[in-house]
């Protein structure tokens, strides 16, 4: 089955306003938007994916180049590639994009998906991280999500610690090997902390039973992920500590956690620092850098199930109908100056029934319709119908729209002009 998803005028409705909610958001906290490309070169890529998880998630097209994958990678080495190393430290970015991966998981639902994402490059401080979990818990609150959804947290083991831990791990299933499948036999000697993302359920039992992470944090991993903790309960935040969840990536650190829909596994938001993967890439050192990203398709699903609605803005306030070649020409000139007065205006040019364009008029709900017949061309005066009160008046062609005007108040008026925001120096 090909998993692909079409963003049809209905699911746009719900984008759009997910997107106002977030660039809101990003603006109050001094993030500016980035776009990056959506092709990067292969011997990149290899630097820091392995070769399993590359045939596994990621597309190869034409000329040697990879489809992204993620926003981070492509980020980073934006940052690292051009001016915004040289500007005022920490750099806050966020992407509003599509992104591409051949598996479907808890966390990406079709081949494409929308999320959106923010990054902070160059700066370590685990009140960074509960910033960004706070904006998120809140912004969710704000648009009545509140109770729908949980926190999960872990932290995520420097690389000494993280060798004893693997060790200990190893040690845990030596006795039970019988119970893995040759396929996880495989995953213990290669990358071990894979088989804590079990999902059946005796696999999560034994799971369950293994050495906890966070006991193996050593002064410095402590503390942070202590103070990380203490900045959420300062702020109100409810979360879960999960000894199962665990980075995808090596270059992962301190911390890592994740927003999941409550009684299902799938992932609306996820993060993770990515303070070692600078130095994978090609830079001569590490750069600190966390990053956090939501599943626009998850969260649509979310909206749409707990019943919230959203104003449709696109309703029109006028809707003509003609029935003759000369009020063709009256009504397409009336229209576009009802336009130019912030009337909200759509015409009817090509239905030869009057009958089949008034239920045109309806299925859109205008709230005015302006009847041009044979008639009303020659006196210069059209019937107004109003379709919420079902009444009709006869109104002069000179002083319809102010009539419109009055009827809907100005304050219903279109008044948004995009050009409005340019401004010249």
């Amino acid at each position: 089955m090909t998993w692909i998803h079409n963003y049809l005028p209905d699911d746009h409705k719900y984008f759009t306003f997910l997107k106002k909610v977030f660039r809101h958001e990003f603006r109050k906290n001094g993030f500016r938007r980035i776009w990056t490309v959506f092709f990067e070169n292969k011997d990149l890529l290899e630097t820091v994916y392995w070769e399993d998880f590359i045939q596994e998630n990621i597309f190869l097209v034409e000329n040697n180049k990879w489809l992204k994958i993620n926003p981070h990678f492509w980020n980073l080495n934006a940052y690292l590639s051009w001016e915004l190393r040289d500007e005022t430290q920490p750099v806050y970015l966020y992407n509003i994009d599509k992104y591409f991966t051949k598996s479907i998981s808890s966390y990406t639902n079709n081949y494409e998906n929308y999320f959106i994402w923010w990054d902070i490059i160059w700066e370590t401080d685990p009140i960074l991280d509960s910033m960004l979990i706070y904006m998120t818990y809140s912004t969710l609150n704000k648009m009545w999500l509140q109770d729908t959804f949980k926190i999960s947290l872990n932290c995520v083991l420097n690389k000494k610690e993280l060798e004893n831990y693997l060790q200990d791990l190893k040690d845990f299933y030596e006795n039970k090997k019988h119970l893995l499948s040759e396929e996880w036999l495989k995953k213990l000697e290669t990358n071990p902390i894979e088989i804590l993302n079990w999902k059946s359920e005796n696999e999560i039992i034994l799971a369950k039973e293994t050495p906890n992470v966070m006991k193996y944090m050593k002064k410095d991993s402590k503390e942070y992920f202590n103070k990380l903790l203490w900045y959420l309960e300062m702020l109100k935040v409810p979360y879960i500590l999960d000894n199962l969840l665990t980075p995808e990536f090596s270059y992962s650190s301190n911390s890592t956690w994740i927003i999941t829909k409550n009684d299902t596994d799938k992932i609306i938001s996820r993060w993770w620092r990515y303070n070692n993967l600078a130095k994978l890439m090609w830079n001569n050192k590490d750069i600190w850098a966390v990053w956090f990203t939501i599943n626009v398709d998850y969260l649509i699903e979310m909206i749409k199930e707990n019943n919230i609605k959203i104003k449709n803005k696109d309703e029109l306030d006028l809707y003509f109908i003609q029935l003759w070649d000369d009020a063709k020409k009256i009504v397409f000139n009336l229209s576009l100056e009802a336009r130019e007065r912030w009337i909200k205006t759509m015409v009817s040019l090509w239905t030869p029934s009057m009958k089949e364009q008034i239920l045109k008029a309806q299925r859109v709900k205008a709230k005015f319709i302006v009847i041009v017949w044979f008639m009303e061309a020659k006196n210069w005066a059209f019937q107004v119908r109003d379709t919420i009160k079902w009444t009709q008046e006869e109104i002069k062609k000179e002083n319809l729209l102010d009539y419109i005007i009055w009827k809907i108040w100005e304050e219903n008026l279109d008044f948004y002009c995009p050009i409005k925001d340019l401004i010249i120096e």
